[in-house]
Order: structure tokens, then C-alpha cells, then sequence
């Protein structure tokens, strides 16, 4: 058991993607009149395995077509950072701020723009965990990390929150589970697939009791992608979970062992944050 969620926890390492270079200017900064903030990891940097970080793109290029619809002046700022964790963004991360974190320059951007920021999204916590791997898995450790999670992603949108006022909205997204792919590999990875389940549900609650101390919106993407669904489906990899074959075919997965989403996967996390908007 213990070597099995060393397996999934690593895995998480997979979110630290090798770009770590910082937002470049804002998106029609000239035009705008109204802005949306983007704060996260590699899925708010719209990464993909051998392309690199797309920052106007992703699911938050998505996104900002859909705000587009009731405010299409709006503009994107998007300073999200590629391995980030809950406590790097609040301080020392791989990218580098002119405020000194992600957070601090957010918080900036927020209190330079008072009342002309629509959205905030932020995506964050999955990188958390992985120091609990290195070199073998602690349990307690893992669970020590889902707790720095909660209270470190409450106090960070507790200082958004504070920067905006009541008035803008705040996404906080969960987690898909990239990891139901180990189901295809045997019983050992549908042991592996079923612990990663159990892990998702415990990252997911910690981000939906911080989302609720703010009013923040929760963007359900672990449901978006199936994530309990386990009824057989045919696919080209046999008959299989649902929940399985999401992930073969919304992620890389399957094909690169790579957690990041493909281009079909990042156009549901978009829909999934734009079904709560307004």
C-alpha cells in the first residue's frame, strides 16, 4: 500500500512542466475596461508536453471568450507559473514577479485596477504534495500537505478577495484525475487509480471549504471529466471505466504520461469555469 501511493503522489511531479518564464505584457492593456485575472499552475499556463506554456491560450484563452460575451472589452492578465504550489505562490516561485510572488503581484494588479476587474481564476494545490515522495512516501506527510493546501490557498483568497472588493467574481477550480490512467496497466494500477481517486476527493474538499471562506465559485472540473463514473465504455484501448477514458481522452496521459490537458481538455476546463459565470 505504501509503495502504491508513492507511485501517485510522484506522479504529481508531472505538474512541475519545464517552462518558467514569466507572463509577458497584458493582453490589449490599451483597449481594456474591464480585465480578467488569471493566478495558477501549468493548467492556468495552458501548458502542453513539447509545445511549452500558452498563457493566452489553454482554458483561460477560453475563458476569456466567454466573459468576451457580456464584456467584450475585457482583457486578460495571466500570471500563472508553470510547478507552482500554494506556498510558492505565496512567495519565492520559479518565475519571477515584480512584487516579489504571484500573489503579491496580483494583489497589485487588483488594487492598481479597483473596480475593473470582472474575473479572478486561480487553480492551485496539486504541486503541494509531491515533496511527500522524496525519496519514499510519508502518509502523514501527504496529509500534512492537503492541510498546507486548504490553508494556504484560504489565506490567498482571502487577500484577493480583500483587493477586489465584493463585486468581482473569484473561480477557484478543481482537480481532474490524471492518474486513472494507471487502470489500463493491470491490477496493480487499478489499485494505484483507485488511491488516486481517494487522493482527489480529499485535494478537491480542501479547495471547496477555501473557495467557500470568500464566496468563491467552485468550477467542478473533476466532474466535468467524469471523475466517478466508472460505467464500461468500448474504446481503442478495450472496454474500460468512463472515468478512465475521459482521461485517455482529454489529457496526455495515455499517450505521453504526461497530466497535462490536450487542446479538448482545456476547452472543458473553459467551459466548465465559463458555466459559472455571471
Amino acid at each position: 500500500m505504501r509503495r502504491i501511493l508513492t507511485l501517485v503522489i510522484a506522479s504529481f511531479i508531472a505538474l512541475v512542466a519545464p517552462s518558467a518564464a514569466y507572463a509577458g505584457p497584458s493582453q490589449g492593456a490599451e483597449r481594456a475596461t474591464s480585465w480578467y485575472l488569471a493566478l495558477g499552475d501549468s493548467l492556468a499556463a495552458g501548458y502542453q508536453p513539447g509545445v511549452g506554456d500558452d498563457r493566452a491560450g489553454g482554458y483561460v484563452g477560453g475563458v476569456l471568450d466567454a466573459l468576451q460575451d457580456t464584456a467584450p472589452k475585457a482583457r486578460l492578465r495571466n500570471i500563472s507559473c508553470s510547478g507552482a504550489t500554494t506556498t510558492s505562490l505565496m512567495g519565492t516561485d520559479r518565475c519571477t514577479y515584480d512584487a516579489g510572488s504571484q500573489l503579491a503581484e496580483g494583489v497589485e494588479f487588483l488594487k492598481a485596477h479597483k473596480g475593473k476587474v470582472d474575473l479572478v481564476t486561480i487553480d492551485i494545490g496539486a504541486n503541494d504534495v509531491t515533496p511527500c515522495a522524496r525519496p519514499t512516501v510519508d502518509v502523514n506527510c501527504a496529509l500534512a500537505a492537503l492541510g498546507t493546501v486548504e490553508r494556504n490557498l484560504t489565506a490567498t483568497l482571502g487577500q484577493l478577495r480583500a483587493a477586489t472588493g465584493p463585486d468581482t467574481q473569484i473561480v477557484v477550480l478543481n482537480y481532474y484525475n490524471p492518474f486513472l490512467a494507471a487502470w489500463l496497466t493491470g491490477p496493480t494500477g487499478q489499485q494505484v487509480a483507485g488511491l488516486s481517486s481517494f487522493l482527489q476527493t480529499l485535494l478537491n474538499g480542501a479547495v471547496a471549504r477555501s473557495a467557500a471562506t470568500v464566496g468563491a465559485d467552485v468550477a467542478d472540473v473533476a466532474t466535468a471529466f467524469k471523475s466517478a463514473d466508472t460505467t464500461p465504455v468500448a474504446t481503442a484501448y478495450g472496454t474500460i471505466p468512463t472515468n478512465v477514458a475521459t482521461i485517455c481522452a482529454w489529457t496526455w496521459m495515455c499517450t505521453k504520461s504526461d497530466i497535462h490537458a490536450n487542446d479538448a481538455g482545456y476547452a472543458v476546463l473553459a467551459d466548465t469555469v465559463a458555466g459559472r459565470l455571471g
